[in-house]
């Protein structure tokens, strides 16, 4: 009994996906993409890194990354056939570890990262022409994040055990995806990279720390993989 209703199932799945996905599919949402305005959120997961930039040659500042969790909302605006303005606030959650060189105790050269960050990411949508339920595209654009988790305004420093970061950074991003048009909603898996365009690193009070000393500059890199809902 319960192999069959399994293999039953099993049909059931495969024809659902053939005239969804198929060679010549039942359309789905077939007036979709005619709106003007919609609406929708995304989940996904983050991987965050740092790019960092040296004053003197040296031993390397050790990163490691965790994975994150995204989730946030879409404002999509319909500009031309193939192409839509998005707006896509969101918050972040991630941490990074940093080793840094030069220490005997390890409690001394690990600081823990943690941030999260409110994202603001405005980006162009260029998306191909629909085949049946299925529609690619790229997308791009800049973004601005406010990080809750700075320490900005903290006077203390890493000889403390306390590692600054700016408040406000600047992101240009690219990515692509695909639209899944299912019978009741819009489905979208996409895979961008997110790069910082300015230095986020808040400096020691000892301009020889040897945290941040021969550092000249630290940006954030990372991979966003979201599933969108619309």
């Amino acid at each position: 009994m319960k192999k069959g209703i399994l293999f039953l199932l099993f049909i059931v799945s495969f024809q659902a996906q053939a005239q969804t996905f198929g060679r010549d599919p039942i359309i789905n949402l077939e007036n979709w993409d005619k709106q003007r305005v919609y609406w929708g959120y995304y989940l996904g997961m983050s991987y965050y890194d740092f790019k960092f930039e040296y004053n003197e040659p040296g031993k390397d500042i050790l990163v490691d990354n965790g994975i994150g969790f995204n989730v946030g909302l879409i404002g999509d605006l319909r500009l031309f056939k193939h192409l839509n303005l998005r707006f896509e606030p969101g918050l972040t959650f991630n941490q990074r570890d940093l080793t840094f060189p030069g220490f005997a105790n390890e409690n001394d050269a690990l600081r823990e990262v943690k941030s999260t960050y409110i994202h603001f990411p405005l980006l162009l949508k260029f998306s191909a022409t629909r085949t049946g339920n299925i529609r690619p595209f790229v997308i791009g654009g800049f973004a601005t994040a406010l990080n809750l988790s700075s320490n900005v305004n903290n006077k203390q420093d890493n000889s403390n055990n306390v590692f600054r970061m700016a408040k406000w950074t600047n992101y240009y991003e690219v990515g692509l995806g695909v639209d899944l048009y299912l019978e009741y909603f819009k489905f979208t898996p996409s895979l961008r990279g997110v790069f910082g365009m300015n230095d986020e690193l808040i400096r020691d009070n000892d301009p020889n720390s040897l945290w941040t000393g021969n550092i000249a500059s630290m940006k954030t890199r990372g991979v966003f993989l979201n599933f969108t809902f619309q």
